[in-house]
C-alpha cells in the first residue's frame, strides 16, 4: 500500500511540473495589439545567470495575468504581488525594448485552450517606489 500512495505522489508531483512551462526571461517587445510579445530566455542562476541571444515571440492568452513580482522572505523566493493595472498595455511593458528590457516569469500553457500561448508575466520591478 505504501508503495501505491508512494506511486500516486509522484505522479500528481510530475503532472503538476508538466502542465505549465515557467521561466526567466527579459521582455524585449510587446506587441501593440497585445496579442504577442518577444522574449529572450535567461539561462543559468546567481552571478552566472546570461541573457539569450535568440529572441522568441509568442502569442499570448486572452485572459493573461500580469502581476508585480516581490520576494517572500519567509519562503525565500519570488511570490505574484499585486496586479499590473492595463496588463500588457501598461507603461512598464509597453515601453520595452532591446535598449529597455523588462525583466519578468513568464508562464507558459502546455496544455489546454490556451496550449503554448503565455498565460501569466510577473514582471520584476526594481528600483525606488514612486510616491
Amino acid at each position: 500500500m505504501k508503495k501505491f500512495a508512494f506511486a500516486v505522489i509522484c505522479t500528481i508531483t510530475m503532472v503538476g511540473f508538466v502542465v505549465a512551462d515557467e521561466f526567466q526571461a527579459v521582455i524585449t517587445k510587446v506587441d501593440a495589439t497585445g496579442n504577442k510579445i518577444t522574449y529572450k530566455k535567461v539561462e543559468g542562476k546567481g552571478k552566472d545567470k546570461k541573457v539569450d541571444d535568440k529572441a522568441t515571440t509568442t502569442d499570448v492568452a486572452s485572459k493573461v495575468t500580469v502581476v508585480k513580482g516581490k520576494f517572500d522572505m519567509e519562503a525565500m523566493k519570488l511570490v505574484d504581488g499585486d496586479p499590473i493595472d492595463g496588463a500588457l498595455k501598461a507603461e512598464v511593458l509597453s515601453a520595452a525594448s532591446d535598449d529597455k528590457m523588462v525583466g519578468a516569469t513568464i508562464t507558459i500553457a502546455d496544455d489546454g485552450a490556451d496550449k503554448g500561448k503565455v498565460t501569466k508575466i510577473r514582471v520584476m520591478m526594481f528600483g525606488k517606489k514612486k510616491n
